[in-house]
């Protein structure tokens, strides 16, 4: 189940999460309470990213969430962030003699971590999203910080950049490409140019892109563009995975060891 719900765009300007964004997102959870209800959940986790983290009231908010919820929301650093968009890539078998950067995009952070077999030898949080973006609220000073990270981690072994998110997704369904195809870097400019060039109201009807992702996937493009060009790469693998299923794959894991082993 997805219910888009943006708070990043409110906290990016001023700094915090309106009254009117706290009720909503606790009306959403509430609604995610009864439906986990229905289908007898018994282990979950509700976790909070870049837009809560960085809003002055979030402690406030969280309260007032949980009280119309009953949900207790944790807000995780961006370090516990990239550690668990990690828990996917422990499974796929990955080669010691070629290094995996992951790149996660969201509304208001890029994660990157650097993964060498199943170890991850570098990590680091930027304030680089989508919204941000659009909001024109991001700091010439992370993308030098960026560039600094490529220059002190990427050494002598082969990369292959991994890029997680709903955007990056879409990006690998409009090229048409197969499942273990890469997304080359021409390709993305292609598309990124494509829907740029289409206004906001007809990329629906376009592209099939539903309204909440119609207006940062742009952005999003042109963040998975620009990393691409810091690290001097040229294409990007989407194996379709993200933060929600490293979620699930750390509970199983916690409560369920077994089930785990045998992933």
């Amino acid at each position: 189940y997805r219910a888009p719900l943006r708070l990043g765009g409110k906290v990016f300007d001023s700094g915090r999460v309106s009254s009117s964004n706290a009720e909503a997102l606790g009306q959403t959870l509430e609604a995610f309470r009864l439906l986990m209800e229905v289908q007898d959940v018994v282990h979950y986790r509700a976790c909070a990213t870049s837009a809560l983290r960085n809003a002055e009231n979030r402690w406030k908010v969280i309260d007032a969430v949980e009280s119309i919820s009953g949900i207790h929301v944790e807000c995780i650093d961006g370090e516990e962030e990239a550690e668990l968009i990690f828990e996917n890539f422990k499974h796929f078998g990955l080669d010691d003699a070629q290094d995996l950067l992951c790149v996660d995009v969201g509304g208001g952070s890029t994660e990157l971590s650097l993964l060498r077999g199943t170890k991850r030898i570098a990590w680091s949080s930027f304030q680089i999203g989508t919204v941000r973006r659009m909001n024109q609220a991001v700091d010439a000073a992370e993308w030098k910080r960026m560039e600094r990270f490529f220059k002190e981690n990427l050494g002598s072994n082969e990369v292959r950049v991994a890029g997680t998110g709903g955007n990056i997704n879409r990006f690998h369904k409009l090229a048409r490409l197969k499942k273990s195809e890469d997304l080359s870097l021409a390709k993305l400019k292609k598309w990124v140019e494509r829907i740029r060039l289409v206004p906001l109201e007809q990329r629906s009807t376009k592209f099939g892109l539903k309204s909440n992702r119609a207006d940062v996937i742009v952005p999003a493009g042109e963040i998975y563009i620009a990393v691409l060009k810091l690290a001097g790469l040229d294409s990007v693998w989407v194996p379709k995975v993200g933060l929600s299923d490293g979620i699930i794959l750390r509970l199983v894991s916690t409560h369920h060891p077994d089930a785990s082993r045998k992933h």
